[in-house]
């Protein structure tokens, strides 16, 4: 069955917090053009813009260590934290912008400081000079250093109490925040559905094929009853997640050769006991364990999802061939081409530490996982965690001119040359970047339409196209104005 409307102007495929921010954008942009999002599962932010599917952090670099690497000679740059934290500045002011014109609510997002947290003397001359890097960066302004038990006792207690006299060191910034990208996606949506966009659910997309009238045909199947039926659209967003790659590689552009995909699955501890949340408001980031992937960097974090606090520690990797939490066991051997064959086999036999470490993450015991945690918490109790299992993270491989492939921690925007289609590729910072990641999709994707939607957009973020991080008093001026709108402290 073909659906007999002209096609359609736009078709999102995946209702995660990716396609509702694009989406948001075009119908601000062009009010008359016809949206419709597609998602396989029976809600929208089902996968990784799921809650429990994501750290949540509002990623900003404020904790996340691995954005700023130790190099060879000893010195740390500040330069990738800073890019990460100017992306999310720009992710504050259009959240703030459809809050203070009533179009969201700011629920979503929630105050919580930003901590790192480290062990050992080797790590705490590390953390030290990474202080030393930032404190004075006014994007990061405000963050605080200390090496003293008492002191980090006071932010943090669960990190000191049970603890030796052995060397550590924690920075805070109570700036940061916790993102529930889950709700913030569905109120994107709830508000795309009352200006006329079209929401289908339990539809999974099946294959996208160039048409003669250079627009492209969707076939899909409603996964209830296994109804088929195709659309056509004159432009299409793959951000299914995990299941992008294999979209993407069925449109035949040529752009999508040479990739391929890496998933990473991975396990939390969660608890809900209130004697236990009650003693912990932050999110503690440490340091990845050596050959571990940047996204299994050990972190205990405060989460807020519907209102109600919990404390989440992980990640535990771990490897499943599926590419969404929800997919199939087929997914990482169907997704293998001629074109990235090559690619793939390159990566794996440069990155024998990080097999090595999944392997030792997949055999772990829950002892062994409760120990982990003892390592931030030393009074932690087995008994009062639960184990659950968050998204599937897919990561890009990709060819590289001198290794032949290389595996790319990151997100990476895959688009036609003619601009029609374009997918998105990878994982963190992901949800916290959506919207700068969407900026760069219509800047890819709408050359002729850029010029005059871009005042548009910058009047929903203002400093889009500049930077805050060289103009202190802009910095503080727009981070007021966003938490203001936000509600958010400080």
């Amino acid at each position: 069955m073909s659906d007999s409307r002209a096609p359609l102007d736009v078709v999102l495929i995946g209702g995660g917090i990716m396609s509702a921010t694009l989406a948001t954008m075009l119908q601000r942009l062009q009010p008359d053009w016809t949206i419709r999002i597609y998602e396989s599962l029976g809600e929208v932010a089902q996968e990784s813009s799921n809650p429990w599917n994501n750290a949540g952090t509002g990623h900003a670099a404020m904790c996340e260590l691995n954005y700023m690497p130790e190099a060879k000679d000893g010195s740390v740059s500040p330069d990738k934290a800073i890019s990460i934290n100017e992306q999310f500045q720009l992710s504050r002011q259009f959240w703030s912008s459809l809050v203070e014109q009533g179009e969201l609510p700011n629920t979503f997002i929630t105050s919580t400081p930003h901590m790192t947290f480290v062990r050992g003397g080797d790590n705490v001359k590390y953390l030290r000079k990474r202080y030393k890097a930032l404190k004075d960066q006014p994007l990061f302004s405000g963050m605080e250093y200390s090496e003293d038990h008492k002191v980090i006792r006071e932010w943090a207690p669960l990190l000191i109490k049970g603890r030796t006299r052995e060397p550590i060191a924690a920075t805070r910034i109570t700036a940061g925040t916790d993102v529930d990208f889950g709700a913030l996606t569905n109120a994107l949506v709830d508000g795309l559905k009352q200006r006329g966009a079209e929401l289908y659910l339990n539809c999974r997309v099946k294959s996208i094929r160039r048409t003669r009238q250079n627009t492209w045909r969707l076939r899909v199947k409603h996964t209830v009853g296994n109804t088929p039926h195709s659309v056509e659209a004159r432009f299409v967003f793959v951000g299914a997640g995990g299941g992008a790659l294999h979209l993407l590689q069925s449109s035949g552009i040529d752009e999508i050769n040479g990739f391929g995909g890496f998933p990473i699955s991975g396990k939390f501890f969660r608890t809900t006991n209130p004697k236990i949340v009650g003693q912990h408001e932050a999110k503690v980031y440490g340091k990845a364990a050596v050959g571990a992937p940047p996204m299994s960097v050990p972190h205990l974090d405060t989460r807020v999802v519907n209102g109600e606090a919990s404390l989440l520690f992980g990640p535990f990797a771990g490897f499943s061939p599926k590419f969404l939490k929800k997919g199939s066991w087929w997914d990482l051997p169907g997704s293998i081409r001629a074109g990235n064959l090559g690619p793939m086999l390159a990566v794996a036999r440069d990155n024998i530490p990080l097999m090595r470490y999944l392997i030792t993450e997949l055999l772990a015991s829950r002892a062994k996982k409760v120990q982990a945690l003892r390592e931030f918490m030393p009074t932690a109790k087995g008994e009062d965690w639960e184990l659950i299992t968050a998204g599937q993270r897919v990561q890009v491989m990709k060819k590289d001119a001198q290794h032949g492939g290389v595996l790319q921690f990151g997100t990476e925007v895959v688009a036609a040359s003619d601009g029609s289609i374009a997918g998105l590729l990878g994982a963190s910072p992901g949800a916290s970047t959506a919207v700068p990641i969407m900026l760069d999709v219509l800047q890819k994707c709408f050359p002729q339409q850029w010029p005059t939607w871009e005042p548009k957009l910058a009047e929903l973020i203002p400093t889009m196209g500049t930077t805050l991080n060289d103009r202190p008093e802009a910095a503080a001026r727009v981070q007021a104005e966003t938490s203001k709108a936000l509600g958010l402290e400080g």
